[in-house]
């Protein structure tokens, strides 16, 4: 399968507008327009029969100890774990592209209804919490169920730049057997029999102004 985005080129920085936050000189982070990225794609096997997109952050810090937090800086050498943005399961095999902003278009405080899509009834597609879900839970302000796309907002004192994975799997079966608020970490673990073809871009993204290139809106 062939996959590419429109929104940013596969190894580089994903713009501003599709991040849940931007550096912000005084406060740090400021919000951002959190709008989902344009993806497109083709050659997909014949026989799949659904496809599911992916997008996880593979450079999260193991601890939090030191994240977000004055006078600190998290070490490079700090073991890394998955952070899931987006679990978009059950769509239609001759689907052949998402638009910027199609699924996500904004913060939504406490986090976007789901798992059916609204709007989007004929596609049929369902999307799983993202980790944001746990992230917030203690948030007064802004826990909730956090289903669809949030996007990048990496700790702005993290040595490193952070790698946004997305990728797409054409799968052998129409509807993939999870329910409810399922997470990316279920759907990965339930996709891995039924994969025919895979493709993966990476973004990157930081809001450390030492180290972070400055990020298009």
């Amino acid at each position: 399968m062939k996959f590419w985005s429109d929104s940013f080129k596969d190894g580089a920085t994903i713009p501003g507008q599709f991040a849940f936050g931007v550096v912000d000189p005084v406060a740090h982070v400021a919000l951002s327009d959190n709008r989902n990225p344009h993806f497109a794609w083709n050659d997909v096997p014949g026989d799949a029969k659904s496809l599911v997109l992916i997008c996880h952050d593979r450079d999260v810090p193991s601890r939090g100890d030191d994240v977000n937090q004055e006078g600190k800086t998290i070490p490079a050498d700090l073991p890394r774990v998955d952070f899931f943005h987006w679990a978009l399961i059950d769509l239609p095999a001759n689907l052949t592209a998402i638009q910027a902003g199609e699924f996500s278009n904004g913060i939504q405080p406490r986090g976007k209804p789901g798992p059916e899509i609204a709007n989007h009834a004929p596609i049929g597609a369902r999307h799983g919490l993202n980790d944001y879900t746990g992230w917030f839970a203690e948030d007064p302000d802004m826990s909730g169920d956090y289903f669809g796309y949030d996007g990048p907002c990496p700790p702005w004192n993290d040595s490193i730049v952070h790698h946004y994975v997305f990728t797409l799997y054409a799968l052998n079966i129409a509807r993939l057997p999870v329910d409810g608020a399922f997470t990316g970490t279920q759907v990965r673990d339930t996709i891995h029999d039924h994969i025919l073809a895979q493709a993966s871009l990476i973004g990157t993204y930081s809001l450390n102004p030492a180290i972070a290139q400055p990020a298009a809106r």
